[in-house]
């Protein structure tokens, strides 16, 4: 944080260059003949005297097909990791790569922003589009080529009579929301492969999540494995002041990893935002909105885009240090009171929309939560939960216990589940809203009798409410608990799930009938059937889909008759 003597005409956001070097800033507060600029990049070596420019255009990054597979800091300049490389200070952000064009306009033609003007060969093939706020008739188009992303492709013709240059790179504000057509409601779920969360609490595609942990719950691992098995085209996952170790193991995880569309690297479809904790904070602060910017500009070229933030407590954290700097009033905890604003900013950037061009794109946020000691009612969780419709709380106890996803089923709720009804319906199973209803229901109870199980003993407890653990189990052991480490199990499909869903859903019906015809809950719990349902999730693969369903019979058969010979009048001897 640095003032300066203001000797010409500054604005608030906009972006400066600061000493020698050009260090990159943001002006934060402008008074009478000073203002007040945070600084990106280490500060050493600034001394009074040393000049700031304005550059009259607020803090941007470039956006182009650079992004897609490489790994950036948070003012979106390329972090050469294998090489072992700096950032110098001042260094602007550049790529040296040449891209294969193909031009898909010709002159005379009348473009309106966000029109495709070419396809550009990479890794993953991507549009080039007329950026946001240029329209125009078309004077020139250069041959298809390899060209460098600062070279002219296209000259347009304004409606002003003036010409402009278009490349393959641009920049934008992160702080302006990309425009797009029109917003859409949710239709669809961003399908995880996980479970406990596509099954009980889905996000819907396009919306917001949030997933709050104390330390050692899982937060980082449960975010790789959804930007591993989502269903999303471009995962953007931005590392937000967490500590250089935890995020030295994702840069070196997530390029191994293996995508399960292509069998190539999960990277050609990643954009990874590295910005630690021992990097300047005002540059944490900042590499939300740069990592919201990608998903934005990657969302226009018609794709569905997850984000991963982990996490969101760390850049709530740079705020509270930046305010506490500029000497404004605290708020809760120390945080500045516009910290719900920043983060309803942020998460209101999520959502499935009709781009400029009239594609379909979107950007899902799940955003990771470190509050202190686990402790949820802290107020950056607290504010989040204004913000988010789908909460998915990591439980230490479950953590420690190796159960995973370490989510509590009974803490987590989605304000999607009406609307994702009817897919799930689409996807052949009408039953879904019930089959869930139930299972929450059994959860809820299970949580009440082990209270009185704690008091009373199990043994204690009425034949009805001893079934009801015995099935709240089942529920645990074949629906919540997923293991990362089964070949079969790591990713459940939906037709899968529901399956799954169904035998489970038809076992407690069953068993419930049978201890009505006078069956015992140990008789019951001792069924071979019932150790089929417990791993049927990692020895059913997504081949044995047909064998899950087949287990009705096997309920049928062996639940069916359960307790009918108490039911039998006894005949004569």
């Amino acid at each position: 944080m640095l003032r300066a003597t203001a000797s010409g005409p500054f604005h608030v956001r906009e972006a400066v260059a600061v000493g020698p070097q050009g260090l990159l800033g943001e002006v934060v507060q402008v008074s009478t003949g000073e203002i007040v600029a945070q600084v990106y990049e280490d500060t050493t070596g600034l001394k009074p005297g040393d000049t700031v420019a304005g550059t009259g255009r607020p803090l941007s990054v470039r956006l182009g097909p650079a992004l897609l597979g490489h790994i950036f800091d948070g003012l979106l300049r390329p972090l050469e990791l294998a090489a072992g490389a700096f950032i110098h200070p001042g260094e602007a952000s550049k790529s040296a790569e040449r891209f294969a064009f193909e031009p898909a306009v010709r002159a005379g033609a009348v473009l309106q922003a966000g029109e495709v003007l070419g396809t550009v060969a990479t890794a993953r093939k991507q549009m080039f589009l007329l950026p946001p706020g240029l329209s125009g008739t078309v004077l020139s188009v250069v041959a298809a080529g390899d060209y460098g992303d600062e070279e002219p492709l296209v000259v347009l013709e304004r409606q002003d009579g003036s010409s402009t240059s278009v490349a393959l790179a641009h920049a934008w504000p992160v702080r302006e929301p990309r425009p797009a057509r029109a917003r859409l409601p949710p239709v669809s779920p961003l399908i995880t492969g996980q479970r406990l969360l596509d099954t009980l609490f889905p996000v819907a595609r396009g919306g917001r999540a949030a997933l709050p942990g104390g330390f050692g719950t899982g937060k980082t691992i449960l975010q790789e494995t959804i930007a591993k098995w989502c269903d999303a085209d471009v995962i953007v996952y931005v590392g937000c002041g967490e500590r250089g170790n935890e995020m030295a193991e994702v840069l070196d995880d997530l390029p191994k990893l293996e995508d399960p569309r292509t069998g190539r690297g999960l990277m050609e479809r990643t954009v990874i935002i590295a910005n630690t904790s021992n990097m300047p904070v005002a540059a944490r602060e900042a590499s939300i909105y740069t990592a919201i910017t990608v998903a934005e500009y990657l969302r226009d070229q018609g794709l569905h885009v997850a984000l991963m933030a982990d996490s969101t407590s760390r850049w709530a954290e740079a705020l509270r240090e930046v305010s506490g700097r500029l000497g404004e009033l605290p708020g809760e905890a120390g945080y500045p009171a516009y910290l719900s604003s920043r983060l309803a900013e942020f998460y209101e950037r999520a959502g499935r929309v009709r781009t400029l061009g009239g594609a379909e794109g979107s950007v899902t946020i799940i955003g990771a939560i470190s509050p202190p000691s686990g402790d949820f009612s802290e107020p950056v969780t607290t504010q989040t939960r204004r913000c988010i419709r789908t909460f998915w709380p990591l439980d230490r106890e479950r953590a420690q216990a190796r159960f995973y996803p370490a989510v509590h089923p009974l803490q987590a709720y989605s304000g999607d589940v009406e609307i994702l009804a009817r897919w799930w319906q689409m996807q052949g199973n009408p039953e879904w809203s019930a089959q869930r209803t139930a299972l929450l229901e059994l959860l809820t109870e299970q949580a009440h009798l082990e209270r009185m199980a704690r008091i009373v003993g199990k043994d204690a407890l009425p034949p009805s409410q001893q079934l009801a653990l015995l099935c709240a189990d089942l529920v645990n052991d074949a629906v919540l608990r997923q293991s990362s480490f089964s070949p079969a199990d790591r990713y459940c499909s939906p037709r899968r799930q529901s399956a799954i869903l169904a035998a489970v859903v038809r076992f407690v019906t069953l068993a419930r009938a049978a201890l009505e015809r006078g069956a015992t809950p140990d008789r019951i719990g001792g069924l071979p059937v019932r150790a089929v349902l417990q791993r049927v999730g990692e020895e059913y693969g997504e081949d044995r889909i047909e064998g899950i369903r087949a287990l009705s019979k096997q309920l049928e058969t062996e639940l069916g008759s359960l307790g009918q010979e108490s039911l039998e009048p006894s005949g004569a001897s």
